[in-house]
């Protein structure tokens, strides 16, 4: 059988656990770990310490594609197995939509599709985030001893240089780059690669970002500079609330300041905007009042809607939601799809909001409800917070 034709099979048959992304994909994560995807924790090796030959072509990497292509499974990718099993629509299934699909020899050659978090450098300490993923989050984290090392910045790629004479060649004939964090608009090495790649004329690639959307100028760099040089960009916007609630749960998120930065990219054409919520037991409840709202402000088009389904920590994950509130908030949404299908809202974005219930409602995690009250009230004292809203839907004391 011809390994295009194998990949076809592969991805018709939704029983099987193959995944494109070893074929295709490469991931630097926290200290410079190149890893399988953003979810599952695979490593391939250290981009800091090894060559870019070694990690794409070294045996890590390659026992993966193996087992893939035996049609075998593996345990350490459970997120997208579960949320797959619960309705939902996981990165696995996401990225065969997205890439073309490649025989093995073209795939293997080198990657297309580069995930690049330079480092844990965020103004956000977000209830949901930890030390690793934002330096803002020290503070709290070495209170509770929670904190990674003892600095507060996390250098994933500790040499730009090196790392560009390794990547370099991969980079320049990439389909899409998908800078994420900490806060990418915060790093001073992401603009170093957008001149690297505008001074190689590759300009025409897919520029993905998860932002905060908090800053566009950072050390006298204005991301627009650097953006009206590319043809096909777009921003998932990380806000899980609009106002006060969005406010409490993304510590440091300005809802009026939001709304500013929306308006400065509106007229930029080739800039497709969504917002990109963290679906939580924070957030999913006020779900269909984010997105109307980002709607009637002309923030999002109707089809400018991407979830993210938290899965862990336990106490943040939807399905930890007691049955009496999930049968609450399954009430609310209802309401809103009878809202939606009359205000002509796209069978996309509705079935986005379907997974949303469908995967809260899939497995009892009640058990670790307790450690999500003690977590928050744990929280509201240290950051001298409180939520109205929440008190009111989940009866906190």
């Amino acid at each position: 059988m011809q390994d295009n034709q194998f990949f076809y099979i592969c991805i018709m048959n939704s029983k099987t656990p193959f995944c494109l992304m070893p074929f295709i994909h490469y991931h630097i994560g926290n200290s410079g770990y190149v890893k399988a995807c953003c979810v599952a924790n695979i490593t391939y090796g250290n981009c800091n310490t090894q060559s870019f030959d070694d990690v794409w072509n070294g045996e890590a990497i390659n026992k993966l594609r193996t087992k893939f292509k035996k049609g075998e499974s593996d345990p350490r990718c459970a997120v997208c197995l579960n949320i797959e099993k619960a309705g939902g629509k996981s990165i696995r299934q996401e990225t065969f939509e997205r890439f073309s699909l490649k025989n093995t020899s073209e795939a293997i050659s080198l990657p297309t599709y580069f995930d690049i978090r330079f480092s844990n450098v965020c103004n956000f300490a977000c209830r949901t985030c930890w030390h690793g993923a934002s330096s803002a989050w020290f503070p709290e984290a070495k209170k509770l001893k929670r904190n990674c090392g003892n600095e507060a910045i996390i250098q994933n790629i500790t040499d730009f240089e090196h790392f560009i004479s390794e990547t370099g060649e991969a980079l320049l004939q990439a389909e899409e780059i998908y800078f994420a964090g900490g806060e990418p608009l915060m790093s001073e090495e992401h603009y170093l690669l957008l001149e690297y790649l505008i001074e190689n004329k590759h300009t025409k690639l897919r520029l993905r970002y998860n932002t905060n959307f908090s800053i566009l100028e950072y050390k006298g760099k204005n991301i627009l500079d650097y953006w009206k040089e590319f043809e096909n960009i777009e921003i998932l916007a990380s806000i899980d609330a609009h106002e006060s609630l969005g406010e409490y749960i993304r510590r440091g998120f300005n809802w009026n300041q939001f709304v500013k930065n929306r308006d400065a990219i509106r007229n930029l054409k080739h800039i497709q905007f969504k917002i990109a919520p963290t679906i939580s037991v924070l957030s999913i409840a006020n779900l269909p009042n984010l997105y109307k709202t980002c709607l009637e402000l002309n923030i999002i088009g109707k089809e400018d809607f991407y979830i993210n389904i938290l899965e862990r920590p336990y106490y943040y994950n939807t399905k930890a939601i007691p049955a009496e509130f999930k049968l609450k908030i399954s009430k609310s949404f209802d309401q809103f799809y009878i809202w939606a299908v009359n205000n002509e809202i796209p069978h996309s974005v509705i079935n986005q909001f379907k997974e949303c219930i469908d995967y809260m409602k899939a497995d009892d995690l009640s058990k670790h409800w307790n450690k999500f009250i003690a977590e928050t009230a744990l929280f509201d004292e240290l950051r001298h917070e409180s939520s109205p809203f929440l008190k009111d839907l989940f009866e906190l004391d």
